[in-house]
């Protein structure tokens, strides 16, 4: 009987082992599905969250947002964030480039630290690349970033060699005509035309002269420099607009003594000077122009219309998209605007851009642009960054032409955008005002800017 028990518990063996083999990879396959899951799982996040904590101080630089506007923006952030501490200090414009180019080059013992993020212009890249540190991808991969902001963004922020992207813009801006409601409605239009030869041609028609020839009443403003505020980025237009590589692949040379730009400096000094001028070196400036009702169109960046209506004057002016050559099947903008950057030498560099890509969030912009509205200086927020946000830019006033732009605008990366414009404005001035010939000038201008170029763009 003993030896059959045994014979029998011997049989079953097999199959106990079985069993244990079966329940320990079970056990096994269990073990590693959870591990998995929890090694990939990414934490649910709040808004401007990155599933990391952060902690820490950082300074940031505005310019122009109040104190009032952002406010409520820092609370939300940190309150979403604790341990955290958001000062924020506005900048004036005047002199903000070169202070802000002399302290990122100082180190964190002076006096008055360096801002962790803080506002860089869309052309001012190639200068600024060597103080910034690049957007980590755990932030916002090349294809997010393409996918939530307009082409220009992307192609303005991007490094030379096209790896790194260094700055998220909070709004988007450029060009567009402004004019005068009446003035037109005299002559039985509603708004301007979006073709060159029919722009140009309106803007001759509302051109009022004296029986000295001298101009009462200006169709646009362009031709000169000194009385246009915006004539250096005009030109940029215009050569964007005729396919001029105004600027080689190292961004660091820029071109201007060539047949095709001579030819466009020439025809926009034009409008200044002739019979059929529409403009002259002897008017007061574009601006004061347009508010004392002689003037019936310029071109300028949207925020110009917070002046018009902060202004005494009590003109009705509305806002339109820039005029496109017939002859180009696709549309061309001028986009100048800014984005939001990191020091490369911040102590504290994962929480700088935590906040950076929360307030470029859906929800921040909304709030920034009717806190702007309501309890800030601006007639009407930042026009929105964000392609999701078009639609909410079209009907409104002043910021209708954005939307309609926005998609196609471009730029330079021009590095020391100052020095360059006034360069640019400088060479206007000698040919339309002193009569030096434009070959001459554009070489001599090529070659000056090219210099500072090479000591800034590195």
């Amino acid at each position: 009987m003993d030896i059959q028990n045994t014979l029998q518990d011997k049989k079953k063996l097999p199959l106990i082992i079985v069993g244990i083999v079966i329940i320990l990879v079970i056990l096994l396959a269990l073990f590693l599905l959870l591990f998995s899951k929890k090694k990939n799982t990414v934490p649910t996040q709040e808004s401007g969250t990155t599933g990391t904590k952060v902690s820490g101080e950082i300074v940031y630089w505005g310019l122009w947002e109040s104190p009032q506007v952002m406010e409520s923006l820092i609370t939300e952030f940190e309150s979403k964030n604790p341990g955290v501490k958001i000062k924020y200090s506005q900048q004036t414009f005047s002199g903000y480039e070169n202070r802000l180019y002399t302290r990122l080059q100082q180190t964190a013992t002076t006096s008055e630290p360096a801002p962790d993020v803080f506002r860089i212009h869309n052309t001012w890249l190639p200068k600024y690349t060597s103080l910034l540190d690049p957007m980590p991808t755990s932030v916002m991969t090349r294809d997010e970033y393409s996918q939530k902001f307009y082409p220009t963004a992307l192609a303005d922020f991007t490094s030379k060699d096209g790896v790194s992207i260094y700055a998220i813009p909070l709004e988007i801006d450029g060009l567009m005509v402004f004019y005068n409601k009446q003035i037109l409605t005299e002559q039985n239009v509603k708004e301007p035309p979006r073709d060159w030869d029919a722009f140009i041609s309106l803007a001759r028609k509302l051109t009022k002269k004296d029986s000295s020839r001298r101009i009462t009443q200006s169709g646009l403003a362009l031709g000169t420099s000194r009385n246009i505020q915006h004539s250096s980025e005009i030109l940029l237009f215009l050569l964007l607009q005729e396919g001029v590589d105004l600027m080689d692949s190292s961004r660091t040379k820029i071109s201007l003594n060539n047949s095709k730009t001579i030819g466009i400096f020439q025809t926009y000094i034009d409008f200044a000077t002739g019979s059929n001028a529409v403009w002259s070196p002897s008017l007061s400036n574009d601006l004061n122009m347009f508010y004392s009702g002689k003037l019936a169109m310029m071109i300028a960046p949207s925020w110009r219309a917070f002046d018009i209506i902060k202004s005494s004057s009590a003109i009705e002016f509305g806002t339109a998209p820039l005029p496109q050559l017939e002859a180009n099947k696709n549309e061309v903008y001028y986009s100048t605007y800014w984005g939001e950057a990191v020091n490369k030498k911040s102590t504290n560099k994962e929480l700088a851009w935590k906040f950076v890509k929360f307030l470029a969030e859906k929800e921040q912009q909304l709030k920034m642009y009717s806190n702007s509205s309501t309890i800030g200086e601006r007639a009407f927020g930042e026009p929105y960054s964000l392609v999701e946000l078009n639609s909410e830019m079209k009907g409104k006033a002043y910021v209708d032409a954005i939307a309609t732009m926005a998609p196609y605008m471009k730029s330079w990366q021009l590095g020391d955008e100052n020095f360059v414009r006034s360069a640019i404005e400088e060479a206007v001035t000698q040919i339309a005002e002193n009569g030096k010939d434009v070959t001459t000038i554009l070489r001599e201008t090529e070659n000056t800017i090219n210099t500072r170029l090479a000591q800034t763009n590195k």
